[in-house]
Parts: C-alpha cells; sequence; structure tokens
C-alpha cells in the first residue's frame, strides 16, 4: 500500500517522468554498468563473479551496482539455492542502448 511519499510502484510521489527519465540515463551513464549491462545483453545470465570480471569490478563493487540497477528495474535477479543469477529486465534494456549506438554511429 501507497504512502504519502510513494506511489504505487514505489516511486517518490511528485517525483516526475522527466527525473525517473534522468536518474535511468544516469545509472546507465557509469561505464562499469553500462559494461555489466552488455555482459548481461550477450550472456543472457551471470552470477555475480561473472559480472565482476566482465566488468573489471570487485565483487563487492558489483553487487553495489546491481542493486541500483535492480532498484530502477534495469535487472533482475533469480535465485538456485546459494546462487543468484542475473538477467536484464526485459528487451528495452538494450534496446535502448542499441538506439544510442545507431545515434553514434550516423553519418553527420
Amino acid at each position: 500500500m501507497p504512502n504519502k511519499t510513494t506511489t504505487l510502484d514505489g516511486t517518490p510521489a511528485g517525483r516526475g517522468r522527466e527525473e525517473r527519465l534522468a536518474e535511468t540515463f544516469r545509472l546507465l551513464a557509469d561505464p562499469g554498468r553500462m559494461r555489466m549491462v552488455i555482459a548481461l545483453h550477450a550472456e543472457e545470465e551471470l552470477a555475480v563473479g561473472e559480472l565482476a570480471a566482465a566488468a573489471g569490478l570487485s565483487q563487492t563493487a558489483c553487487s553495489q551496482q546491481l542493486r541500483l540497477l535492480r532498484t530502477a528495474r534495469l535487472v533482475r535477479r533469480r535465485r538456485d539455492g546459494r546462487h543468484v543469477y542475473y538477467s536484464l529486465f526485459d528487451d528495452h534494456v538494450f534496446e535502448l542502448i542499441e538506439l544510442v549506438e545507431r545515434h553514434l554511429d550516423e553519418d553527420h
């Protein structure tokens, strides 16, 4: 149940669409997080250690970054016994990156 400070989806009340968009782009603007997203797109699902190696981060730093990405609904986790695996939340996450790549590759 939402309270006075959150909406039904858990986002802060009064927080505009523009702020949420800017926050998503801010999260993706970090090179380490971008390497994590690209690695998840390539492999579909990875454990923290694998993601940390792919992104060139320590496992602790990778876990902290995953928490941010999960909160923003950019990645999701799946638990299998003691192991936790991460994947992109949906195809839209990488479609956004591909769109920016196409834009950067355009002739000027």
